[in-house]
């Protein structure tokens, strides 16, 4: 081959390469551009860890755990991942290894199922694995038709509560309006919520029980904030903040349910202020129904969103945080009744109790229940 026509091959090799390799660099700037001018593409950084990610796929939406029980209050998981819950009638059920236990752990006697009173909150102390103590928080009558409610401390031994201790005492009680959330908090003091007992000035009387959440420290109960009707749901976000779900007006003018951020000595406004009202030394709440009525009950905090139950809105609410707002969602509407428990099992799954047989429900085969949610399906 001709010195001159080999060189001409070669130069021709050399620039068809050359072609090809500015092909690929203009590729491969072309898309960091996009990927520079369009942050969107780009997976950004969860302000809080997903709990949900190591959920394995095979894990259903929703599987029911347990059925037939008879309007199941609250739920509290023990160390060894076994779930106790009441019952309103006065029992504590065990389900011990995903299946629920004929006989119950305790049967109270001195519970008064009245109304939506009845045996409710269920927590264990933070240091349950050394002294075994399980809190409850229950209707009681003091005599004759005077209802209290009181906050007691169980010890549980060989699947059974025994020796009764009375913790907090002569709450205000009534028909409605008996609060009942009881959960320690990251400072492992106990955290109460009571009701107005249907007696709307108590909530504004720091002198009396009713219309508050309360906090046991020291072996003395302090008012931590005021003007509440009926919050029942508590929980704390990843920053270590108190929310704290409550219903709001009822009858015919129903609506106005809240989720309140709760600071340490602040007034929540009941019944002077409702829904967007505005006045001075008293919060308005992050987030309310308006016109529609939740009736919110347990409350639950899982990657940056809370959920909570609701009874009339028959439906397991999300309240995405948004910044300093919260975003409403609905999931399951309708399909399971009254939702009263919402809270997070120690599988990140959300665990929830119908409550069909509250006298306000429509029972359904198998009711009522507890399900287990999996929040990376919803």
């Amino acid at each position: 081959m001709p010195h001159g026509f080999k060189l001409q091959f070669k130069m021709k090799n050399i620039v068809i390469i050359g072609i090809v390799i500015l092909g690929i660099l203009g590729f491969i700037y072309s898309k960091s551009s996009n990927i520079k001018s369009n942050p969107q593409s780009v997976p950004q950084a969860s302000s809080s860890t997903s709990k949900t990610s190591n959920i394995p796929d095979d894990i259903s939406q929703t599987t029911v755990i347990a059925e037939g029980l008879d309007t199941p209050w609250a739920i509290a998981f023990l160390p060894d991942k076994n779930m106790l819950l009441t019952e309103r009638a006065g029992r504590v059920r065990l389900i011990q290894d995903g299946k629920l236990q004929e006989q119950p752990v305790a049967a109270l006697t001195q519970v008064k199922e009245i109304g939506e009173g009845g045996l409710l909150g269920i927590t264990i102390d933070p240091d349950f694995s050394t002294n075994n103590f399980v809190y409850l928080y229950y209707t009681y009558s003091s005599s004759g038709d005077n209802t209290l409610n009181r906050v007691v401390r169980m010890t549980y031994q060989n699947n059974v509560l025994n020796d009764e201790k009375i913790i907090v005492d002569k709450i205000p009680g009534a028909s409605n309006h008996n609060g009942g959330r009881i959960k320690f908090g990251p400072d492992k003091l106990l955290y109460i919520t009571t009701g107005d007992a249907e007696n709307p000035s108590q909530a504004q009387d720091k002198n009396t029980l009713g219309g508050k959440i309360l906090r046991v420290k020291d072996g003395s109960v302090e008012v931590y904030s005021y003007g509440h009707r009926n919050p029942q749901g508590l929980a704390w976000d990843n920053q270590g903040n108190l929310w704290a779900t409550e219903h709001g007006r009822s009858g015919v003018q129903s609506g106005l349910d809240e989720v309140n951020k709760i600071v340490q000595g602040k007034n929540y406004g009941w019944p002077t202020i409702q829904g967007n009202e505005k006045k001075d030394g008293m919060e308005t709440p992050i987030l309310n129904s308006l016109s529609d009525t939740w009736a919110p009950a347990g409350l639950a905090f899982l990657n940056s969103s809370f959920f909570f139950g609701g009874l009339r809105g028959q439906a397991l609410y999300q309240a995405v945080v948004d910044g300093e707002a919260l975003t409403l969602k609905e999931h399951f509407k309708n399909q399971f009744g009254r939702i009263r428990e919402v809270i997070l099992g120690p599988d990140n799954m959300l665990y929830i109790t119908t409550s069909n047989k509250d006298g306000r429900g429509i029972p359904k085969s198998g009711d009522d229940k507890v399900i287990r949610i999996n929040p990376a399906k919803l």
